[in-house]
């Protein structure tokens, strides 16, 4: 148990890095105008039409590093600071966003597969850790509860996984465009791929966190078992 508690912590401190990582980058990069002075609306929407996609709107939404594509109602929403700015940051965020607008249109697999689980991961993350620590309080009275409880979490690790070839493949397809389409050049375009480098380590990240955990309470189950 101990050794599983140390991986945790470890995984905790490595994430802490990555985070603080990846908000270094984007202060910085954020800083650093395009070229052709385009804000991240005007990239997405280029992306967007480019890619033969015109009902999807871009629109801006509250926070930092809020962006998201929603594919129920078709929309690209940008942060504020991403919206309005025309930094090489804005520009990443902006393609890589729209990046799952593309893989929306194309029917990309593993987008349906996440886009599927959501429900069910919704369900799932609502209850888990009541059912968790339900499961580990009662263990030598009804056993079965915490391996309900494992499941209900191996739905999120799941989700977890199925997310990382989503977010990798759409700033793959962000940065071939951004390099394409001329927003980028020779001066900035690396600045953009790292950018989206330390987003995605954010996935990689939560995504072995959420297994050790998993792992861990496998060991729990199977110790309250043995006693």
């Amino acid at each position: 148990m101990m050794a599983g508690w140390i991986l945790m912590i470890l995984i905790a401190v490595v994430g802490g890095i990555v985070s603080q990582m990846l908000k270094s980058r984007f202060n910085k990069y954020s800083r650093i105008p395009l070229s052709n002075g385009m804000t991240g609306r005007d990239v997405a929407e280029k992306m967007l039409h480019d890619n033969g996609i015109y009902d999807v709107k871009v629109i801006s939404t509250p926070g930092m590093l809020t962006d998201h594509y929603n594919p129920a109602n078709k929309t690209v929403n940008l942060s504020d600071n991403v919206f309005s700015s025309n930094s090489v940051a804005a520009a990443a965020v902006a393609a890589h966003e729209c990046g799952h607008a593309v893989q929306h249109a194309h029917e990309y697999g593993p987008l349906k597969m996440r886009s599927a689980l959501v429900p069910v991961v919704s369900f799932a993350s609502n209850w888990v850790m009541w059912v968790l620590l339900a499961g580990i309080f009662l263990i030598n009275y009804f056993p079965a509860l915490i391996w309900i409880g494992i499941g209900l979490f191996a739905l999120t690790t799941i989700f977890s996984f199925v997310t990382l070839p989503v977010e990798i493949n759409a700033s793959q397809r962000a940065l071939a465009w951004l390099n394409s389409a001329g927003i980028t050049n020779t001066s900035n375009h690396d600045m953009a791929k790292d950018a989206l480098k330390w987003a995605a380590y954010t996935y990689v990240v939560a995504a072995v966190s959420s297994l050790v955990t998993l792992i861990y309470y496998i060991m729990i189950a199977l110790s309250g078992r043995r006693n």
